[in-house]
């Protein structure tokens, strides 16, 4: 598993994980990669702290405590960054995780997916996965309840 800090045109820095560089080469190369607080899809990778983990230990008083990448810095150690938005981003990164574990990832065959339960094919599931504009219009002109959730769909939040 890849952990990448990501960041969109305005600033906000998010994780993503991947199972390798090349699956963040073709998610990136494939427009698939959004922030999660602005829905921005022109995301670049930044400089990370690298986070080993040799085994399970107890940390002692004198060793600093380090966040881990998911963990956003208060707003006086993020460069003056408003808390608000560390908050905010925190928050919905706690949500899309929750997401993420709890639905099926159907990836490009959303729409069709979501038809078929729709009209009672295949039993009601929680589902996840990517749809165009235009098939999430046409979703919602056949009646079909989805909530587009800008980096939900990929793979980078588990």
């Amino acid at each position: 598993m890849k952990v990448l800090d990501l960041c969109c045109q305005n600033d906000h820095t998010f994780e993503g994980w991947f199972g390798s560089e090349a699956d963040f080469q073709d998610q990136h190369q494939r427009g698939l990669l959004q922030c999660p607080l602005c829905g921005d899809s022109q995301v670049r990778k930044v400089l990370s702290a690298p986070r080993i983990q040799r085994s399970a230990r107890t940390v002692s008083a004198q060793e600093p405590v380090l966040p881990a990448a998911s963990t956003p810095l208060p707003a006086s150690a993020a460069g003056g960054a408003d808390h608000s938005v560390a908050s905010l981003q925190a928050a919905w990164l706690e949500v899309a995780r929750k997401i993420v574990a709890q639905t099926e990832d159907v990836g490009a065959h959303f729409a069709d997916e979501a038809r078929r339960m729709h009209h009672g094919e295949v039993p009601e599931r929680a589902i996840r996965g990517q749809a165009s504009r235009e098939e999430t219009v046409q979703l919602l002109d056949e009646g079909i309840a989805v909530l587009p959730l800008p980096g939900i769909a990929t793979k980078t939040l588990h």
